[in-house]
């Protein structure tokens, strides 16, 4: 998989990106990720890449042509599955959302900032909007991160354990049961007998009723 990243400021990655489950991945050729200073596209002697909107109002746009130059290029060089802009009104990342991307082959990610960008990106290059909560952060980097790791750590293979990740919560609809490991007590606090005992269809079915239970009482609308 290869993920291009159009940014203002690379090196907010160079931390989560050189650790834990995406360094593995990299390591592997699992994945490619190629960052792409947006600055580096701006006709600006000062590299300018925003500017006032029209109209009026406070803050600064993304201005159209630096990321309409930046997506043209990479678009010449290769075919993409996904064009997505890490927007706050755009669709929610969930699960689903994610077990879909991580199959894709290419994708590009526009990391928004200020007040956003030129909406004629948006009409015109732009094929998925994601947005990783309904909060605004100072940057997209920080969705894209968001992003890349909850898709990166699907790719077959990027795991230690292949099926870890079909266990997660959300996977199958839930949330996740409690975990456990050594000791099986500790200061009086002990562990479900089920899980002690080795019957596994009885684990199985204790799982899934706590899974039910907890997303009834944490993530309601989940039932719906």
């Amino acid at each position: 998989m290869r993920i291009d990243i159009i940014t203002i400021f690379p090196e907010i990655f160079s931390g989560p990106f050189d650790y834990s489950i995406i360094k593995r991945a990299k390591q592997k050729g699992l994945v490619e990720i190629v960052f792409h200073n947006l600055r580096d596209y701006s006709t600006d002697k000062h590299r300018n890449v925003d500017d006032y909107p029209f109209g009026g109002g406070p803050g600064m746009v993304m201005m159209i042509e630096p990321i309409a130059k930046c997506i043209t290029k990479l678009k010449s060089e290769r075919e993409y599955d996904e064009i997505i802009y890490t927007s706050p009104d755009g669709e929610m990342l969930d699960q689903k959302n994610s077990n879909i991307i991580s199959g894709y082959q290419n994708i590009i990610i526009l990391c928004g900032h200020y007040k956003g960008i030129d909406e004629r990106i948006r009409e015109h290059f732009i094929t998925k909007e994601i947005s990783v909560g309904n909060y605004v952060l100072s940057g997209g980097e920080f969705a894209a991160i968001i992003i890349c790791d909850s898709i990166i750590r699907l790719i077959p293979g990027v795991l230690g354990d292949e099926t870890s990740a079909l266990s997660d919560s959300f996977q199958d609809g839930l949330v996740a049961p409690p975990t456990y490991t050594r000791p099986a007590e500790y200061n009086g606090w002990k562990v479900p007998d089920v899980l002690l005992s080795g019957n596994e269809k009885e684990i199985t079915k204790w799982k899934y009723e706590i899974q039910i239970e907890r997303t009834k009482a944490r993530r309601p609308e989940m039932m719906e």
